[in-house]
């Protein structure tokens, strides 16, 4: 993928997408083939996780993991987990609005990608195809926000 950078308003703020690459994948049937004759209604849970680490000046990596398990009368079908990363250069941000497009930008850059990796394993793995909903980083970014925001407040 090439260095594509985007000027993001008059103060020069840039960004830039370096790299997107799966850090890691994994997929576990720990009941296979049993489970394949199971009935039932499918439970499926999802948990991300967000990571942010700094390679250079300017230079951030983000590891997005997106984390699905999928039980059958309270055992596991299936456990899909990918971890998606992506290499963004960020330069002229204030520190605040750096750590907003690295929480919000970012993730929805990410977020495609592991979505199609997770329908994929799950699929390749036998089951019916799965489709992960959109997920809105930004409100999640901005609950985050509020209860940080609701910790550092002294109590009356």
């Amino acid at each position: 993928m090439a260095d594509e950078t985007i000027p993001v308003n008059a103060t020069g703020a840039q960004l830039s997408l370096q790299k997107v690459y799966i850090k890691d994948a994994s997929f576990e049937v720990p009941g296979a083939p049993h489970i394949f004759q199971e009935q039932g209604q499918p439970q499926v849970q999802l948990n991300l996780q967000q990571q942010v680490g700094t390679l250079d000046e300017n230079v951030y990596e983000v590891v997005l993991t997106v984390t699905v398990t999928c039980k059958l009368a309270d055992k596991t079908a299936y456990l899909a987990e990918v971890q998606q990363a992506g290499v963004f250069g960020l330069a002229g941000f204030d520190p605040t609005n750096r750590d907003m497009v690295l929480a919000t930008f970012c993730p929805n850059v990410l977020y495609p990608y592991a979505r199609s990796a997770v329908s994929n394993m799950i699929q390749d793995g036998g089951f019916p195809p799965f489709l992960l909903q959109p997920i809105n980083f930004e409100a999640l970014y901005a609950e985050q926000m509020r209860r940080t925001a609701e910790g550092a407040q002294p109590n009356a």
